[in-house]
């Protein structure tokens, strides 16, 4: 073996050893059999990862809160149908259906080739590089961003910004954003902010930082606001749900004082409590039936 040859031998198991510490190139999605996807990272690089089961939770499954539901369906309905159509910020109290309305909304519209993007906020320097990566015909994108908030001298909210509306970029025909949040305005408000405000004649015109902190939300076209739910509200949903699961109700008085008292030691009347509760009952009145 001459020199040559035994420096291209070497050189060859070096590459060999080299391409096994390298991650691997993310796999294509198909879009036709993929309804919904993460952005993730994998050694160091950020990649779309298909889930394969996503929640198959049905509109009609959402209680207690019409009013939003039928604006972000009549939004969605628009956006499918290649009509104008918003970014959505749903905010409010925890657990009283603002996520569960848009994973609904996906297995509403899957047929319709709605698909829905994950992203976390801590990601959102990516939207760009995501949404390079999204065809166009037939599919329509939601990235969904759940629980957004901001702390302050996070800057990555710039990148939503841009995203939303203020890019020379013109956003994208096929992509809405619907995000979650329990701020009104996703930055944190605090008392001196309020001090910069000034009275010129009979009105109140907002100092820079409280202009800065409601610029972010009032790119969204679209508010949904969503409240604590009365005790009448909370028990609607903890038997709507007791049905679904094919749970003994006869009792029915028994069930809903269980119901209170699981909310009591909980203190919240949210849905996702009445769904948890729910949960609960039905799986020990199963066992109680073994």
């Amino acid at each position: 073996m001459t020199h040559l040859d035994h420096f291209l031998a070497r050189a060859e198991k070096l590459m060999e050893r080299v391409e096994a510490l390298l991650p691997t190139a993310p796999a294509e999605i198909d879009w036709h059999k993929t309804q919904a996807a993460r952005w993730r990272h994998n050694s160091g690089r950020g990649q779309l990862e298909a889930v394969v089961h996503p929640h198959q939770l049905r509109l009609a499954d959402i209680r207690c809160i019409d009013d939003q539901k039928q604006e972000i369906d009549r939004n969605t309905r628009q956006f499918l149908a290649g009509a104008p159509a918003n970014n959505v910020l749903l905010w409010g109290s925890r657990g009283t259906g603002k996520s569960s309305l848009i994973k609904a909304l996906l297995h509403s519209y899957a047929k319709q080739h709605l698909r829905l993007i994950e992203v976390d906020r801590t990601d959102l320097a990516a939207l760009p590089d995501i949404v390079a990566q999204l065809p166009e015909q037939p599919w329509r994108f939601i990235i969904y961003c759940d629980d957004l908030s901001f702390e302050a001298g996070d800057a990555s909210y710039k990148t939503l910004k841009a995203m939303l509306d203020g890019s020379i970029a013109a956003a994208p025909e096929h992509v809405l954003i619907y995000a979650t949040s329990n701020r009104r305005h996703l930055l944190p408000e605090r008392m001196e902010d309020n001090q910069e405000a000034r009275l010129i004649g009979t009105e109140i015109h907002h100092g820079e930082a409280v202009e800065e902190k409601i610029s972010l939300s009032e790119r969204f076209g679209v508010w949904l606001s969503f409240h604590p739910f009365t005790q009448d509200e909370y028990l609607t949903i903890a038997f709507h749900w007791l049905k679904r699961l094919k749970a003994d109700i006869r009792e029915s008085d028994q069930v809903r004082l269980e119901a209170l008292r699981w909310a009591l030691q909980r203190g919240s009347r949210s849905g996702r409590v009445a769904y948890q509760f729910a949960r609960d009952w039905a799986g020990r009145m199963a066992i109680g039936k073994q």
